[in-house]
């Protein structure tokens, strides 16, 4: 079970006239807790920033699946609120439990097709009830650190 961080990171950008603004810009990361989650987005985001840098903000974030592409054309994230249809035997009425799930695609019809793909092999009924374009500029999901010796030996 992933544990998601909505991080928002202020940055110093020269814009194309030369002026220096500041931005904030959210970011999504995998961490046990708000610690780890500064700590990781600080690593990530600092190689590419030029001047100061301050995490302004972070909150945890529920989201039960990611799909993720290697597209270059995917550039946006966006946010889908599945509904999953059971039926309860005992007052035999259907329920709905609500899920959101983090799509990458490169517009909403791209990513409602991405997300379709990535259900197929679901058991459950679900409906999708809300797709919606998130201002997410990147997702670091959790990697394992391999260590010198769990490497193969071409890689050494």
């Amino acid at each position: 079970m992933n544990n998601w961080f909505e991080c928002k990171v202020q940055t110093q950008k020269q814009l194309d006239s030369g002026k220096i603004q500041k931005t904030v810009e959210p970011y999504l990361v995998d961490a046990l807790n708000f610690t780890e989650a500064e700590a990781r987005i600080i690593k990530e985001v600092s190689p590419f920033c030029n001047g100061e840098m301050t995490v302004t903000d972070i909150k945890r974030v529920k989201y039960s699946e990611l799909f993720q592409t290697t597209d270059s054309d995917a550039d946006k994230w966006y946010k889908v609120k599945c509904n999953f249809i059971t039926f309860d035997e005992k007052t035999q009425t259907e329920k709905k439990q609500a899920s959101l799930m983090l799509v990458q695609a490169s517009s909403l019809k791209d990513a409602l097709k991405r997300f379709e793909e990535g259900m197929k092999g679901s058991m459950m009924d679900y409906v999708v009830a809300m797709v919606q374009e998130t201002n997410l500029l990147d997702v670091y999901p959790y990697e394992p650190l391999v260590e010198a010796d769990d490497k193969p030996e071409y890689e050494q």
